[in-house]
């Protein structure tokens, strides 16, 4: 197993995240699978894993307690558990302190290695920098009670979003979990995330690395090409390798549901094989086969011209999410928008198509938005 230093720790750079655990029959919405959950936790430790992901809302709120007895079994010095405060759902926020006592008790826990403020993004941004909900202060008073070991925040928001919660609280947060893979370098412009954390001297942890599974299978032409650079390296290995290239990330964490899949990745960080320059610049080339991104460049010329006031070129950029996969994520940050200024709120009038350097067809991709977020959200 690779470790990686972090203050006076080594993390392994795999950690096991318990938001896809197995389930009976592999139906996502059936209860957890204790027994398999602890094959995996055993085979996990045995072979050098030591960082273990949960959350407050995973599995309806059964991860934790799960993990809490799996985890039991061993010494507590083994293992470095990381947990979350679910400010992704506002009617948590003035309730910090009764969740953060229930997840002591679900995690059979005295303390966190490592917790975090869950997913800051648009909608919360307001709430979690606002002193009257006390979250930050009750959180460092448990560091410094001991109870927290180390603070951090992971985010889905937009880099704008991230800046501003960095701007509030950066120097408190340790580190910070974004979403990191080869495809969101440039999709949601994570290279972008990743210089803004090194500003802030902030470490990266990774979530989604394989973006769901969308990384672990590639088109015939895609897995040609990798395989003609490295025959021997298996195509879900690439997405770990190309994080192993990112010198500001520390942790790697993967939603393991099967042994199957915890072998092959504790195989792959085995050894440190980072991605050399050819091999990067094909990665980027099998990304941009995978998109088909408007190229908004945002200059704005479009927004001085819209009646409506609408920020197209965040729009824009949503819209190219919601085209290669139209999740969740991006669903409620369009719901963090004002009713006025989301994608529904174009009337078509192609002023802002008039002064488009890029001649992009504007009103029809509103229009589109708009019918994909009628649809049910994925994950």
């Amino acid at each position: 197993m690779v470790y990686k230093n972090y203050k006076d720790m080594k993390l392994s750079a795999l950690g096991f995240g318990a938001m896809r655990l197995p389930t009976a029959d592999g139906n996502p919405d059936a209860p957890i699978d204790e027994k398999k959950t602890a094959d995996m936790v055993a085979y996990a430790i045995a072979h050098g894993v030591n960082y273990f992901d949960t959350a407050y809302g995973y599995h309806d709120g059964n991860s934790e307690i799960v993990m809490g007895k799996v985890l039991g079994d061993y010494p507590r010095e083994c293992f470095y558990l990381a947990t979350k405060f679910p400010g992704y759902d506002l009617a948590n926020m003035d309730k910090v302190e009764a969740i953060f006592e229930e997840q002591l008790k679900k995690c059979n826990v005295d303390y966190f290695d490592f917790y975090l403020f869950h997913n800051v993004y648009e909608k919360n941004i307001e709430p979690y920098t606002d002193r009257k909900y006390g979250i930050m202060d009750y959180l460092m008073k448990q560091k410094e009670n001991g109870r927290i070991r180390h603070l951090g925040f992971s985010a889905h928001g937009r880099y704008d979003t991230m800046k501003r919660f960095l701007e509030a609280y950066g120097d408190r947060m340790e580190f910070c979990q974004i979403q990191l893979n080869y495809l969101d370098w440039k999709l949601q412009d994570a290279k972008a995330k990743v210089e803004l954390l090194r500003e802030y001297n902030i470490p990266v942890w990774v979530m989604e690395p394989l973006r769901g599974g969308r990384l672990a299978s590639l088109s015939p032409e895609n897995e040609e090409k990798l395989k003609a650079l490295r025959p021997d390296e298996k195509i879900p290995a690439w997405g770990f390798r190309f994080l192993q290239s990112v010198p500001e990330v520390t942790m790697v964490l993967s939603g393991m549901s099967s042994m199957e899949q915890m072998k092959e990745n504790i195989a792959t960080f085995a050894e440190d094989k980072p991605v050399t320059d050819e091999e990067m610049e094909t990665l980027m080339e099998v990304t941009d086969s995978m998109l088909d991104i408007l190229p908004c460049t945002a200059c704005r010329y479009c927004t001085t011209h819209c009646p409506q006031k609408l920020d197209i070129p965040t729009l824009l950029a949503l819209y190219n999410e919601v085209r290669f996969a139209n999740g969740l994520i991006t669903h409620m940050a369009v719901e963090a928008m004002p009713e006025d200024k989301r994608p529904h709120a174009c009337i078509g009038c192609q002023s802002c198509e008039a002064v488009c350097p890029q001649q992009l067809e504007i009103a029809k991709a509103m229009a589109d938005f708009t019918e994909k977020l009628n649809q049910p959200a994925g994950l």
